[in-house]
């Protein structure tokens, strides 16, 4: 379907909400639907149970489903462990993976 925007998901450390934020302003500005963590438990102190975290994992796996590439934003070049199994997830699916900053 050429006529619709294209979709990226957006990947990287909940503390890093900002960054996911600007990061994500600027793609939306762009024309791209962006799809992103909707819960931010590392920069807000936000409590998230265990149970909390496998579901929220599993939802942004199936948003790499939807995306046609990945965007890790990953400043300093950090990746955590969760981020690095959506990064290979990604990669194991045909994404294209790209990062914010070098690793």
């Amino acid at each position: 379907m050429a006529d619709r925007p294209e979709i990226v998901c957006i990947c990287g450390s909940t503390r890093f909400a900002d960054e996911m934020r600007e990061v994500n302003r600027v793609l939306t500005f762009a024309g791209i639907i962006v799809l992103a963590p909707g819960v931010f438990g590392h920069a807000t102190g936000e409590p998230i149970t265990d149970e909390q975290k496998a579901a929220l994992d599993a939802l942004h796996l199936r948003k790499i489903d939807l995306a046609d590439r990945v965007l890790v934003v990953n400043p300093g070049g950090y990746i955590g462990e969760s981020t690095a199994r959506e990064i290979a997830y990604a990669q194991a699916a045909g994404k294209p993976v790209s990062f914010t900053a070098p690793g």
